[in-house]
């Protein structure tokens, strides 16, 4: 887990918490950016999934031997 999903599930929380403190209070204005909050988070969320999986592909097409794919050594002559 990333920072940005971190994050973004602490501002989904404390948005869904102030959405419903305002719900509650009938204050509009603090449901309001609660609600704001809460996307704000979720969008975060998704940040970080679209990196974590990024990373993975990443990790998993990179060849475990180093040669960068090319199955050579780096050296000139037979791999």
């Amino acid at each position: 887990m990333n920072r940005d999903k971190v994050v973004g599930t602490a501002k989904d929380l404390a948005g869904k918490i102030q959405r419903r403190a305002g719900q509650a209070l009938d204050d509009p204005a603090m449901a309001a950016k609660g609600a704001a909050r809460q996307v704000e988070g979720k969008a975060l969320k998704v940040v970080g999934a679209v990196k974590d999986a990024v990373k993975r592909d990443r990790d998993e097409v990179k060849p475990a031997d180093g040669t960068g794919g090319t199955g050579h050594t780096g050296h000139y002559g037979a791999p």
